[in-house]
């Protein structure tokens, strides 16, 4: 027989004989390797910050340094001139595109807020079944499962001189003749707007005021407040955050748009974007460079503003 001494490791089969919890203090622990906070972070954004840098960064540093190179009808040629946003805001026909375009923004801005937020409040807190719920918002969505080409050329026969409106209008002896100004103008524009982008509005703000305690307003309610009050000073400000979100996709979804404001007024009105493609179609790359620059300052300086009024970050985290 062998003797160990106090100090020697057991044999092997002298371990596996121990019971389980002395085995296991015996046998050594493998540690399980967690990387550091920082790496988990970065490694997380890399993939949106790698699209974002060649999808955005990159087209967008292309077009700033295209604007102020020099062109004719044959070619573009490597300069640094200023000639194009020269051009650009002393033309007339320029600041009217960008006029109409931004009228339009502001009027489908109010337009969307107004019919959203009623929507949402209603969606919200007048339906109490969280199932009726769900199917009334379902039913807002249902015309997404469409083309917004269709959508938007569904308004033409709808709203022409001999269509479906103007006739129930004349069956029911509201007029004696056709409105022509339902169809090829601004008001068939902003009507296209506001079908196709209300949704947008109601999503936000429908899921900003489902985070409003109930409560909060049934005890500003209890103490005299009236329902202005109440919407002024509890719903609208507790819903910001919803209202800005829902403002910058209607406002970028407007401001980038070109196939809306063709169709519906009938070529007679024309946007930012229609012009770009007009220039670009004219293989004029440098004016249009420049006119996308200023657009994206246009819509930077809208969504600045916005931001300052309310930091979306801060509240989406809450």
């Amino acid at each position: 027989m062998s003797i160990h001494r106090a100090d020697d490791q057991p044999p092997a089969w002298a371990i596996w004989s121990l019971p389980s919890s002395l085995a296991a203090w015996r046998l050594p622990r493998l540690s399980t390797f967690k990387p550091p906070a920082w790496i988990v972070s970065w490694l997380l954004v890399t993939p949106i910050t790698a699209i974002l840098l060649v999808f955005f960064a990159l087209p967008t540093a292309l077009f700033l340094v295209v604007s102020f190179f020099d062109h004719d009808r044959v070619g573009i040629y490597p300069a640094f001139l200023l000639d194009n946003y020269h051009d650009l805001i002393t033309n007339p026909a320029t600041l009217r595109l960008y006029g109409s375009t931004l009228k339009f923004g502001a009027i489908v801005w109010a337009a969307t807020l107004f019919i959203g937020f009623n929507i949402a409040y209603f969606l919200i807190f007048h339906v109490r079944s969280g199932a009726v719920r769900t199917v009334l918002f379902l039913l807002c969505t249902i015309p997404f499962l469409t083309s917004a080409i269709i959508r938007t050329i569904a308004w033409i026969p709808f709203l022409g001189r001999n269509g479906v409106f103007n006739q129930a209008l004349m069956d029911l002896r509201i007029t004696s003749q056709p409105l022509d100004f339902l169809l090829f103008s601004d008001f068939s524009v902003i009507i296209a707007y506001v079908y196709l982008y209300t949704i947008l509005m109601i999503g936000p703000i429908a899921n900003s005021l489902s985070k409003i305690d109930p409560s909060v307003i049934e005890a500003a309610h209890d103490a005299g407040a009236s329902r202005w009050q109440i919407m002024s000073n509890v719903v609208i400000p507790l819903s910001k955050t919803g209202i800005t979100l829902g403002s910058l996709l209607v406002l970028t979804q407007v401001m980038g748009d070109y196939f809306v404001v063709r169709q519906m007024s009938g070529g007679q009105r024309a946007s930012i974007v229609s012009a770009l493609s007009t220039e670009i179609q004219a293989m004029q790359y440098p004016p249009a460079a420049a006119n996308a620059m200023v657009l994206v300052v246009i819509v930077i300086v809208m969504v600045s503003l916005m931001m300052h009024v309310v930091d979306v970050r801060k509240e989406l985290v809450k």
